[in-house]
């Protein structure tokens, strides 16, 4: 069986990372290897650090209330780039209204604030195949 390699991003002037901090760090305590990128990375940034470093899931943490522009425009930056996006989840603050649309835009999994970290780990193993 293959090491999970996730990324954990923070996109857009969000300045919040405790949530994405706790998430990498029970991430890797659960034996994947999680790379963080920081606060305030364009989607530009993300996507080449996920190809760059061969990930198998990308997770986002975005507090700002852009979540839709922001994953759409990440998914976006596959396409011009012509690669498949790997498979993303997103935590944060997200109205139930915008999940339909997420989903669509090709997010897998969405984390409110509060969700297990157990929860997220095994849906973390379970949509990176």
């Amino acid at each position: 069986m293959h090491r999970i390699k996730v990324l954990i991003a923070k996109p857009g002037l969000d300045g919040h990372d405790r949530g994405a901090k706790i998430v990498a760090k029970y991430l890797r305590d659960a034996g994947m290897e999680v790379i963080y990128t920081g606060l305030r990375q364009s989607p530009e940034t993300i996507v080449n650090t996920a190809i760059q470093e061969d990930v198998s899931v990308v997770g986002l943490s975005i507090l700002s209330g852009a979540h839709i522009q922001l994953c759409r425009k990440i998914m976006t930056v596959y396409k011009e780039k012509e690669i498949q996006p790997p498979p993303m989840f997103l935590g944060g603050i997200i109205p139930a209204a915008d999940m339909p649309e997420l989903m669509k835009i090709g997010i897998r999994e969405v984390f409110p604030p509060g969700t297990p970290l157990e929860r997220i780990a095994g849906k973390v193993r379970e949509i990176a195949g």
